[in-house]
This record gives structure tokens, C-alpha cells and sequence, in this order.
């Protein structure tokens, strides 16, 4: 996760002011995401409706056959395409690009014309009662201190796991 994105959602959740709600719709899959709430992403209203719709990464494009043939159809697609390839329009209502959204989440957003950046999707878990044991002081940690927390051995903020 992109050093501001992951600060701030720690920040927040040592604050008891971090936001996760279950998204049903987030997801083109359909499949319910917990959305982190935090500035600058698409969590919040008005940077999701300032997104151009564009499905150019394509992991979760599903294909379909159609009149033309085998095509690829993404719910978070611009609506009149995914239409086009026999989807529900109905089914893309509020659906989110995962693709640029968690690439984004992970500091590698993509650059659009005009100067416009993909904007963050932070998903993550309710339950953050762990994030107290593991980071106290609300300091960074790392993947290996989390590897070695979950298999029972003291990471390097030297915090003790769970038994």
C-alpha cells in the first residue's frame, strides 16, 4: 500500500475514526468489498462520480458470446459498452474499476490525459483489533512483521503475536 494511504488508514484506525463499510456493489464481480473510507479515494462520493469509467487493464473482464463473437465485458466499463456486449446496464450501477483502483492503492496509478490520476481503492477488513499488537505507537510495519506476528514469532517492531 502506497506509504500516504497506509499512514493514514493507521492513523485513523488508532484514532477510532477509520470507516469500513461493506460495498456490495464496488466490485464488477459482484462480489461485497470492504471499502476503507479515507480522502482522495474512491471511497468518497464525489471522487468516484469524477472518474471517467475506463476498462483498459482488464483482470476482471468476463467473456461473453455475443452476435460478433467471444467478447469481454467488464460491469465497471463505460455503460454504454458494457451494454453494447449484452450486459444489464442495472448490473453496472455503482460498480468500481478494482483493476486501476487497487494498482493505484499500491502507489502504481495510472496517468491520464489532462493530468488526471487514477484514484486509490482501499479495501481492508472491520476487524483492525489486531493493529493495536501490532503496531502500539501507530508506526509502519512491514509484510515479513506481519508473516512472523501471525506465525508466532516477534517481528521487528518486536511485538508479541497472538496465542
Amino acid at each position: 500500500m502506497a506509504r500516504h494511504l497506509r499512514e493514514e488508514l493507521l492513523d485513523r484506525a488508532h484514532a477510532g475514526t477509520l470507516t469500513v463499510r461493506n460495498d456490495p456493489q464496488a466490485s464488477p464481480t459482484a462480489f461485497p468489498f470492504k471499502v476503507a473510507r479515507l480522502p482522495g479515494t474512491v471511497s468518497e462520493p464525489e471522487v468516484a462520480r469524477g472518474r471517467r469509467r475506463v476498462c483498459d487493464l482488464g483482470f476482471l473482464r468476463t467473456p461473453v458470446r455475443s452476435e460478433r463473437g467471444l467478447v469481454y465485458r467488464c460491469a465497471a466499463e463505460p455503460v454504454t459498452a458494457y451494454v453494447r456486449k449484452g450486459g444489464n446496464a442495472a448490473d453496472a450501477h455503482g460498480r468500481q474499476c478494482l483493476c486501476n483502483g487497487l494498482l493505484a492503492t499500491i502507489g502504481l496509478a495510472q496517468r491520464r490525459p489532462g493530468g488526471r490520476v487514477e484514484p486509490p481503492l482501499v479495501t481492508i477488513g472491520k476487524d483492525l483489533s489486531f493493529l493495536p499488537r501490532l503496531s502500539p505507537d501507530a508506526s509502519p510495519y512491514t509484510a515479513a512483521d506481519v508473516v512472523a506476528w501471525l506465525a508466532g514469532g516477534l517481528g521487528t517492531t518486536g511485538v508479541t503475536p497472538p496465542v
